[in-house]
């Protein structure tokens, strides 16, 4: 049994994958990115495991031995799972390794935005603080979240968890289903037109689909309030930049914190990249999945996912 795996330092070079070797020989390369680099090293592989590296003909159809792809993520939308289907090769991800630590990224971005703590920070750190004559200091106004609006798209288990989040800090939950579909009874389900108007906070949480690809746009950010943060931590093309970039820039919105982007590492073309003031805009590196405790979970699915698998066991499959 040949196990390559394609993007090691994508779990963090402080967890161990040593696990893997227990099922044979181990091949690990630190990061695997264009499609050549992929066809080659998939080679003669049984099983792949990786994260971003293109999964589909173009990479594979040379790859005879192929049986298994374990998805270190939840993501799979660079595998071509129809294309997998075809040659009986099977897809597998690991679910709700990080929904805590999403969940509470999403809920210090939106409580660092409206509280403006990069202003104050910076305002103490300049020495402004220290030359005024009065004990405090709050020239730009922040706001509670109790009895404001939150609004999610993507009920999955992260939205949940941010609706209990946000519920406990007293605001009122609502929710948009992309694909119509969602099961979720616990909260007001709404349409699209009334989510973006009621909002007060948005956050995101849905897959990467035809659907929900721009799903904020120019017009939908048209449609929010001025006052309202939205918060982005599902996939990068879900918010068009440059809509968002105009949004700020022209006050449609107050704020917007990200931790994806439409396409990563934030390129300088990007005009967000642009925007220097963190009371506006905060982008963080596509890390809120990444605590230690998430990534050690997400180590131990993918090991959870060959063993079941060699077992002849059906877990976590997401290919017909």
């Amino acid at each position: 049994m040949k196990i390559v795996m394609l993007e090691r330092n994508s779990a963090g070079t402080d967890i161990s994958v040593d696990c893997f070797r227990e099922f044979g020989e181990v091949v690990i390369y630190p990061n695997t990115v264009t499609a050549a680099e992929t066809a080659e090293r998939v080679g003669d592989a049984d099983i792949v495991i990786c994260n971003k590296a293109p999964m589909r003909e173009e990479t594979l159809k040379d790859c005879p031995n192929l049986k298994l792809i374990c998805e270190l993520a939840t993501g799979f939308d660079t595998c071509d799972l129809e294309y997998c289907s075809s040659r009986g090769i099977q897809v597998r991800n690991v679910v709700d390794y990080s929904t805590g630590m999403v969940a509470q990224h999403t809920l210090t971005l939106a409580l660092a935005l409206s509280q403006k703590l990069f202003h104050y920070d910076e305002y103490v750190k300049s020495g402004a603080y220290s030359a005024q004559d009065r004990f405090s200091n709050f020239d730009i106004p922040f706001y509670e979240l109790e009895g404001k609006t939150w609004g999610i798209v993507g009920m999955g288990h992260i939205g949940k968890r941010v609706a209990k989040l946000a519920t406990a800090f007293g605001c009122k939950v609502i929710f948009h289903s992309v694909t119509g579909k969602s099961a979720c009874t616990e909260y007001p389900r709404v349409d699209k037109e009334t989510l973006l108007r009621e909002s007060d906070f948005l956050s995101l949480h849905c897959p990467l689909s035809d659907l929900s690809r721009n799903f904020i746009d120019e017009q939908a950010l048209s449609k929010m309030k001025r006052s309202a943060i939205l918060i982005n931590v599902a996939r990068g093309p879900v918010v068009d930049n440059r809509a968002l970039y105009r949004a700020l820039t022209e006050g449609w919105i107050q704020a917007a914190g990200l931790d994806v982007v439409e396409r990563e590492p934030l390129e300088l073309s990007n005009p967000l990249s642009r925007i220097k003031d963190s009371s506006r805009l905060i982008i963080t590196p596509h890390l809120a999945w990444a605590s230690v405790e998430a990534r050690t979970r997400c180590v131990q699915g993918v090991y959870e996912n060959i063993a079941s698998f060699l077992r002849g066991e059906a877990r976590n499959i997401v290919n017909p």
